[in-house]
Formats: structure tokens, sequence, C-alpha cells
């Protein structure tokens, strides 16, 4: 049942004293609600030990001399307390609503800041709805914690209170009933364990669900290309299920601390009953001490099965506090050594002697060496594996590398202040990402500060703003959750636009490998010419426009640069990147003629002898 439920590799086992020690850290701007919420408790605590000694004292009054005006005044006192009790109780859950809506947010606060925080390996390793239920779920099981710790507060108050009571009632009763609570101690003790384990698969088996989602919605446009609806439903209502029953068992675990714990109580009340009703019936103590007696054990179990049962209760709180806490102290992989501040850059860029790998079986880049110099444009060519995209992710710093230095303009990277270095770098990945609003939005993105009429200015900057036509709104026009509402090509204008607003003296650039019209296509180019002559320009080559457009093509084969020039000297050499050339840009060019084609007559001709494998399969049929 529990397989598949394993812990991610960045959690960790915390005491608890350390969790709650760490939890209590949240209470401290809260010190004078926590305070306001204590007295409350304190009151109700009062009002309800007062309760059972005036109807024992009225009791014995009335025994004595039964007048209306006594039993009025017992009622009256009654009706008073209710109501007193009443509005403290609502004042005590008022607070502490807002109370624990505060420590809560905090916390989803501080859990939502490391994670964004975090490297971007971590994105890549760990599942994002797995994230998103430590941030979600988790935190609101918090709740239950405060609750459990202010009513703690109660209870022993309460606790010791009754024992005051107990003793000055019958001392020998209250030593029989005080040899009966370490039974209810030791059993409460005994679930706590099992709670911890039972609370901690349960949350892992939501983070499952969630994960499930999160991947289905994010997929649902290929799952139905396909029709693997049905696939999708029975992967969740598998991990669903999963979760049915580790969630069925926590809660079977945690719901049977308390009738256990009241079992044991009830034997223990059953045998002071008996016990105080021969006392009374031998005169020992009087009946209302006696009915005073009997209801203040009832009391005095409550407070005592809650106290015993408080670490089983907690564990629920505590599993939770524990995934938080893992999360905010996951360690990060990319480590500077210093947080210098970055001035404008030039983009003078160099690689010294890097070597990089994502774990001890994958070695990437070995020794490698390349200068990039200011205004530069660059293209990396080769085979998928190659490396390309590794030497974009190093420079970005959402990696960290292993041996050899990066600099650019002079300075260590490792040295720079990461907020401000990245804040120079115009990255746009190979599937542009559009956050949910209007095109002007995303636009906007990279420099909040822009008005509507300077970012129509920067979009016009592209063939007239020809390409904002053909969007129903302009640059008001919504592009739906992660820009489904626009086409691939607009997508990339989008974000190429988003960059030339930003101006960055560095440009980064994974061009998609999906086709887009001849308009669209035109439109991108304008777009790239004019980031290519304002920025040092690093770019992931899948267009024929962009190979001949930069000044140097690096062409890299498992790590290491085999070939460099341009496109013109590189196609002369007749080397690796010719033959790259044939098999992935040659067919973008205007004179690419297809194999087996006759063109010279000035009429597309098919010719089968060219082609011996197409005359093969003709002949047979």
């Amino acid at each position: 049942m529990m397989m598949g439920l394993a812990s991610e590799a960045y959690d960790r086992q915390y005491s608890d004293r350390q969790l709650i020690k760490r939890l209590f850290s949240y209470f401290t701007p809260y010190r004078r609600a926590l305070l306001m919420v204590a007295v409350l408790v304190l009151l109700i605590t009062v009002i309800g030990l007062l309760d059972p000694l005036v109807i024992s004292k009225g009791i014995d009054a009335i025994q004595h001399q039964a007048t209306v005006h006594l039993v009025l005044l017992l009622f009256g006192y009654m009706l008073t307390s209710t109501v007193i009790n009443f509005l403290v109780n609502m004042a005590r859950r008022r607070y502490m609503s807002r109370l624990i809506a505060d420590v809560i947010s905090t916390m989803r606060h501080e859990a939502f800041s490391a994670s964004i925080q975090h490297d971007l390996s971590f994105f890549d390793e760990y599942q994002s709805g797995k994230i998103i239920s430590r941030i979600t779920n988790d935190t609101q099981e918090l709740s239950q914690v405060v609750l459990l710790v202010t009513d703690l507060i109660s209870q022993f108050t309460t606790l010791i209170a009754l024992i005051v009571i107990l003793l000055s009632t019958s001392w020998q009763l209250t030593l029989a009933l005080l040899a009966m609570t370490p039974f209810v101690a030791l059993m409460g003790a005994a679930f706590r364990s099992l709670a911890r384990k039972v609370t901690r698969r349960g949350f892992r088996a939501i983070a499952e669900v969630n994960a499930s989602i999160q991947e289905a919605v994010a997929g649902i446009r290929v799952a139905k290309n396909f029709r693997q609806e049905a696939a999708i439903y029975a992967g969740f209502r598998s991990v669903n299920q999963q979760s049915f029953k580790a969630n069925l068992l926590r809660g079977f675990v945690l719901a049977n601390v308390f009738p256990t714990l009241n079992a044991l109580a009830g034997v223990g009340t059953a045998l002071l009953v008996y016990l105080g009703g021969m006392s009374a019936g031998q005169g020992l103590i009087t009946i209302g001490a006696w009915y005073l007696f009997i209801l203040s054990v009832d009391r005095f179990w409550f407070p005592m099965t809650n106290i015993a049962s408080f670490y089983s209760q907690i564990q629920s709180g505590l599993s939770a506090c524990e995934r938080i806490f893992a999360l905010i102290d996951a360690p990060h992989t990319v480590k500077q050594a210093a947080a210098e501040p970055v001035p404008m850059l030039r983009g003078d860029i160099q690689f010294a002697h890097v070597n990089f790998r994502y774990n001890s079986q994958q070695q990437v880049l070995s020794d490698f060496t390349l200068h990039m110099t200011p205004g530069e444009s660059v293209a990396f060519v080769g085979h998928t594996g190659a490396g390309k995209s590794s030497i974009v992710k190093l420079i970005t710093r959402f990696y960290e590398f292993q041996e050899g230095r990066i600099c650019v303009d002079d300075h260590d990277i490792r040295t720079f202040d990461l907020q401000s270095y990245r804040r120079q770098l115009g990255i746009v990945s190979q599937t542009p990402f559009l956050f949910s609003g209007t095109v002007a939005d995303n636009i906007r993105y990279a420099r909040p500060a822009l008005t509507d009429a300077q970012i129509l200015a920067i979009a016009n900057r592209i063939g007239d703003g020809e390409w904002l036509e053909a969007l129903p709104n302009g640059l008001q026009t919504e592009v739906g959750e992660r820009g489904g509402k626009l086409s691939m090509g607009q997508r990339q204008l989008v974000a190429l636009v988003r960059v030339l607003a930003q101006a960055p003296p560095i440009f980064i650039l994974d061009e998609a490998t999906a086709s887009v019209d001849p308009f669209t296509e035109s439109q991108i180019q304008t777009a790239l010419k004019l980031i290519l002559k304002s920025s040092t320009s690093i770019l992931i080559a899948h267009r024929l426009f962009t190979v001949q457009a930069v000044n140097r093509i690096i062409v890299i084969d498992h790590g290491k640069i085999i070939e460099e020039g341009n496109h013109r000297s590189l196609m002369q050499q007749g080397g690796y990147y010719a033959t790259l050339y044939d098999t992935y840009f040659r067919h973008q060019s205007l004179d690419y003629k297809v194999p087996g084609v006759d063109y010279s007559s000035g009429k597309v001709r098919l010719v089968l002898d060219d082609v011996p494998d197409t005359r093969q399969s003709l002949a047979k049929r």
C-alpha cells in the first residue's frame, strides 16, 4: 500500500522538540494575540471549575433548607455562567481564528519564498505538484497544532485545579484516581510513533495526488491529441486509491487514540463511583461532596486524556511542519562565493577549463574553454546531448559547475549577486512561457514601469507592428494559460519583444524547433536582428537564418568544441558542420532541391532513377 510514497531526497527528520521550538518562533510577532487567547482560555477554565463547586454547595444548602430563593439563586448563577462562558468562548475563537490565519500565512510566505529561491535543478528533479502540496495542504494542517497547543494550556490549568478540589473532597479517593493515570499516559505515548508514521505517509500520498492532477492538467492537450484521457484517469485513480488507503489508515490510528484512552478512563471512573458510593453510604463524605467528586472525576479524565494523547494528536501537524521545514531548508546546489553588486555588463564571457556533470555518471563538459567578446553573436550547434543547453545553464547560474572558472567582464560569476546578475540577462527558452494576462502584461514583465505607449513603440519596431494586426485585440489580447491562446510563432514574438523591452547586455536564445508560417518567420528574424545588434548573444540554433546571421558558429560534440567559424568558412571546410548543415539546415534554404526531382526544364519532374529505393518500391507495386 505504501509503494511509491518514498520521501524526497531533500527530506529530513526533525525531533519533536526541534519542530515545536521552531513552530513557536512563528508566534513571536503575535505575542499580544497569544496572551489574549491564554487569558480567555484561563477565564473559561475558571468558569468551568466554579460550576461544580457552586452546584455542590447549592445541593448541600438545599438539602438542609429547600427554599425558592436558593433555587432561583442557583438558577440565576447557572444562566449567568452559561452566557459569560458563551461570550468568552466566542471571543477566544475570534482571536484564535485570526492568530491561526496569521501564522499559516507567514509560513506559506516563507515556504513559497524559499521555493522560488531554489535553483532550476531543484525543479528539474522534483515534481511541482508535490512542492505545491507542501505549501498549500501541509501548511493548512498547522491550524490543528495551534488549537491543540492552546487547548493544552487550558487542560493543564484545569487538571491542576481539579486535583486540588479532589484532594480537598477526599484525599483517599484522589490517590486512587492518581494511581490510574500512568496507565492512561503510557497508552497515549504508545500511539505517538505510529501516529507520526501514518501521518507522514498520508501527506506524501496527498502530494502524489496533487502531482498527478497538476501533470494531467498541464498535459491535457497531448492526452487529447492521442486520445489518452482514459489512461490519465486510470493513473489518477491509482494514486487516489493509494491516498485513500494511506489516509484511511491515518484516520483509523488517530480516531482510536481517544476511544482507547476513554475506555481506560471509564474503567477508572466506574471503580471510583463504587468506592465513593460506599464512602457516602458509610457517612465518610456528604452526598454533595460525592456528587462534586464524581463530577470532578469526569472533568479530570477529559484534560488527562487530552494531555496523554497530545503527542499523538499533534503528530499530524508536526509531520506537516517537518515537510514544510524540509522544503525551506533544502540545500542550494548553486552556491555563490560572494554577493557583489553587478555593474552594467559589457558582455565579455570566458569559460576557463570548465568541467560540468549532472551526476557522477553524466559528464557533460570536459576542460571546456571559450571566449566571447562584447557584442559578439555566437551560435552553438551540435547533435542532441552535445552540451549546448548545459553551456547556457552555466552562464545563467541555473546549475553549478564542478571545476574551472566562468567570468563575465573579468569577474567570476560566482561572486555576483545573483538577482542583480540575472536582471542583465535576456533569456528566451525553446518553448516560450507566457503568463496569464494580456500581451502587454507579458512584455511589461521585463520592465514593469513601461507604459502602454512605450510597449507599442517597441512592438512597432518589428515590421511596423504588422504582427499585432493578427491578434484580436492587439496588445490587449489575452494570451491564456501559458500562452495557449496564441500560436507558437506568436508566443516566440511576444517573448522576443519582452527581451527587446528589457534591452539586456547579454541575450540567450534556445530557438524553438517548431515550424511557423513565412510571415511570422520574417517577423522573428527582424526581432532577432534588433536584439543581436545590441547584445552579446548566445544562441542554440535551429534556424538557418540564425547560423547565417551570427558572427561565429561553435560546433559542440560530447562537450567539446570541434569546429568554429562563420557559416561560409565552415561550409568550405566540409567537416562536421557541413554534415550538420545538410542534416538540419539545408532544407530551410530557398536553394534547397529535393532529391529525385529534375528542375532543369523549368518544370518539376520526378526522376525515379535518382531515387533507387523509391523506384524499386514503385516497381513492386
